[in-house]
């Protein structure tokens, strides 16, 4: 927290509730309530995020994704986000790398994009409108981190034909290509550089055969709607894309190339949650693969509140995609946590009240701490025993407490450091406490505790053996 202002916790409001329910009578399958004590779906809950896109870089997850704003009542989005885990259930927020500044020529609506890696250079192709034409049109942002920050590579538009939705991958033999579009769909072969493109925008033909059939429909024949993800494994190319709007379901294609032709496989995800869209992601990851998507499971979530979660899944034996459920359980911790190296406050497997912020010195941090509030770091491997905890505080406030607790909000306390006021949000100072009782493997609780308003910000901790 940087400043006293208005706290921007999420709220159900008349017109939140209004589309929530209106969400629901459109999906025929709405997702429970995720329960603390075993959600961890959706993975991000400090803000509203949308449209993942994720990509494995040196042992991580990297996973990009929109932002929608608090009380949307439209797809309001104005920056992108990136997050990143090396276990798939502990997720560390690096904030906001991309947003609508950073191309001169965007005018509003930072839709779904998607990252690559190249040479050790990062592209991010995103959607955006075209301020000259008002029409939208693909940028590419590039970056010597996979967490930025992201610069706009041209100055202007990469592709422009008025649709959306760019997905991108490099084959194996190094040619790279761009996909996109609603309700057409498009792609080009990229240059080495990544940043320009050989020939012309290609339309890939629409057939019942290669995309679905959808009912009842005479202008849209084909179940492709938008979002497409293309992606190889083997010698097979998948197009996993959001099918029939609305409520979207997934579904996906497969081809002999990346060019086709696309023959309809089926549905990867039917259409369930309180979003009545949805957009998919596919990696490996670690020996497992994953499916990415979104939903509204949030409280205050809905069709423009939406929120990105994540499901385990394995191929069947001909190569074809299970079909995939919504969860709130979410997916296996990969390895455990090591609580004996610095980890930042902004790491996370699920919250209650928090939310992050950038911070001063660089980097994020947790804040709008209020007494009650916790967050929940998944399978810590204390081994034989951590004997005592640091954090890394500020406060402009009496401060607090920080409950070091296992295994739940309310589980067995093992320790308690107390915070004083530091002079300020971004002031910051270390703090200490003996730590008893800490071994084996659990989930860690930071619960905060103290009087009424905000307590103090949090920037990283770790244990001490």
């Amino acid at each position: 927290m940087t400043t006293p202002i208005l706290r921007r916790r999420r709220r159900f409001t008349a017109l939140a509730l209004a589309f929530a329910f209106a969400a629901a009578a459109l999906s025929p399958v709405a997702e429970p309530s995720p329960s603390p004590a075993q959600a961890d779906n959706p993975i991000v809950q400090t803000i509203y995020t949308a449209d993942p896109a994720p990509l494995v870089y040196n042992g991580r997850v990297y996973l990009y994704t929109g932002h929608d704003e608090d009380g949307s009542t439209w797809f309001t989005m104005k920056e992108w986000r990136v997050w990143s885990s090396d276990d798939m259930v502990n997720w560390t927020d690096h904030g906001s790398p991309l947003n609508l500044d950073t191309f001169s020529w965007a005018r509003q609506d930072a839709w779904a994009g998607q990252a690559v890696e190249r040479n050790g250079k990062f592209y991010w192709y995103v959607p955006v409108i075209n301020d000259a034409t008002g029409r939208p049109a693909i940028g590419v942002a590039v970056a010597d981190s996979p967490t930025g920050p992201f610069r706009d590579a041209l100055g202007r538009p990469l592709v422009q034909n008025g649709e959306i939705d760019p997905t991108v991958f490099i084959d194996t033999d190094g040619q790279a290509y761009l996909y996109w579009g609603n309700p057409n769909l498009w792609y080009v072969k990229l240059n080495a550089d990544m940043i320009s493109y050989s020939g012309s925008p290609t339309q890939i033909p629409l057939t019942t055969q290669g995309f679905g059939t959808r009912p009842g429909s005479t202008e849209r024949p084909t179940l492709y709607e938008e979002g497409p993800w293309v992606y190889k494994r083997g010698s097979l190319y998948y197009n996993v894309f959001a099918a029939k709007c609305c409520s979207e379901f997934i579904a996906y294609s497969t081809a002999p190339s990346p060019t086709g032709p696309w023959t309809y496989r089926g549905t990867v995800m039917p259409t369930q949650g309180s979003s009545f869209t949805n957009h998919p992601g596919i990696v490996d990851f670690k020996g497992s693969s994953y499916f990415f998507y979104h939903n509204g499971a949030l409280p205050g979530g809905g069709g423009f509140t939406r929120s990105v979660a994540v499901e385990k899944f394995t191929y069947n034996a001909d190569g074809t995609i299970p079909q995939i459920n919504m969860t709130t359980v979410g997916v296996p911790q990969v390895g455990v946590l090591n609580p004996y190296v610095r980890q930042e406050a902004e790491t996370i497997a699920w919250e209650t009240g928090v939310e992050t912020e950038r911070a001063g010195a660089g980097g994020m941090n947790v804040g709008w701490i209020e007494n009650g509030d916790w967050i929940k770091v998944k399978g810590a491997a204390f081994g034989t025993g951590a004997t005592s905890f640091t954090a890394r505080v500020a406060s402009a406030t009496a401060g607090g407490r920080i409950e070091v607790r296992l295994d739940g909000s309310n589980g067995p306390l093992v320790g308690t450091c107390t915070v004083s006021g530091t002079g300020g949000w971004q002031t910051w100072s270390s703090v200490s406490c003996p730590v008893s009782g800490a071994t084996g493997t659990h989930d860690l609780y930071l619960r905060f505790a103290g009087g009424s308003g905000y307590l103090f910000n949090v920037d990283w901790w770790r244990f001490a053996a």
